[in-house]
């Protein structure tokens, strides 16, 4: 029987933290500008303007600030979701559309906590629960780069390495707790999920993947932990990718050298296979034999 009042507060967790990813996202894009300003990179000087007083350390006291008027956020524009709705997505002071961003952000990851408590494949017992909480700080993460990456086509070093050390804690407790996972099938995933893209970003110097992906694929290889669910996340992400691109295309919205940000595909691809990857390999595999 599902505990109800554990999926709530495990939806107000996901909504808290993603309000908290939302956040910080913003704050790594202006350390990202300015330190793209100090190395002589080319940097957007208006995105620039707009997000560098998120690093004053005149302003470090502030929870939040309007990035439109810059004016401090109070508690009562700080709930998640529900400040965006009684402002109809507007700042309470300047009246400037803050577009969807950061609910976006907060409902998604409070459905990633519900979902993954409520189709947990595994008793949530003892130190179990453990497993569970690791496996929820690893969302947090990998919101934050689902969401720079599909803003910036950038996956920061910061936040992929942050995931693959977080990943390698969950696999170590998985390992002692659950008991399941074999090294070569582990390593083998490993190949899967960064192995093939690191050697497209090497062949192609580049042009046909970022090095973040390859990061990524770390962390997420590591978290699947076996080869048959490496295969359907990698799968999935690439299917959950010609539909999307395709039609783009078709209608030439698209172009062939277009910069697709692939992070949150393999994101979505790999969260799907976590819980259903053997029941889609068996899909896939039964019908060829």
């Amino acid at each position: 029987m599902v505990n109800l009042s554990i999926v709530v507060v495990c939806g107000i967790f996901g909504l808290v933290l993603g309000s908290f990813a939302g956040a910080q996202v913003w704050r790594l894009r202006a350390r990202q500008l300015v330190i793209d300003k100090k190395v002589g990179e080319p940097y957007d000087h208006a995105e620039y303007k707009k997000l560098s007083p998120l690093l004053d350390s005149k302003k470090r006291s502030d929870r939040s600030r309007c990035l439109v008027c810059g004016h401090q956020l109070g508690l009562r524009d700080l709930i998640p979701v529900v400040s965006w709705l009684s402002t109809c997505g507007r700042c309470r002071y300047c009246h400037k559309p803050i577009g969807v961003f950061e609910p976006l952000i907060e409902l998604l990851l409070a459905l990633a906590f519900v979902v993954s408590f409520l189709i947990w494949p595994w008793p949530l017992v003892s130190t179990q629960w453990i497993l569970f909480v690791v496996w929820c700080m690893s969302l947090v993460i990998l919101a934050m780069l689902v969401a720079y990456d599909i803003k910036w086509q950038i996956l920061p070093d910061f936040l992929t390495i942050s995931y693959d050390i977080t990943a390698l804690v969950f696999v170590v407790l998985r390992c002692f707790i659950i008991g399941d996972i074999k090294p070569y099938s582990l390593a083998i995933a490993l190949v899967i999920m960064s192995g093939i893209y690191g050697a497209l970003y090497l062949i192609s110097k580049g042009r046909w993947i970022g090095l973040g992906d390859v990061k990524l694929g770390v962390g997420l290889g590591l978290i699947l932990a076996s080869w048959q669910a490496a295969f359907v996340g990698l799968f999935l992400a690439n299917l959950i990718g010609c539909i999307l691109v395709i039609p783009g295309l078709v209608s030439r919205n698209l172009k062939a050298n277009s910069e697709i940000p692939f992070g949150p595909l393999l994101a979505l691809g790999s969260f799907i296979s976590f819980f259903a990857g053997m029941r889609v390999m068996d899909w896939l595999i039964v019908p060829v034999f």
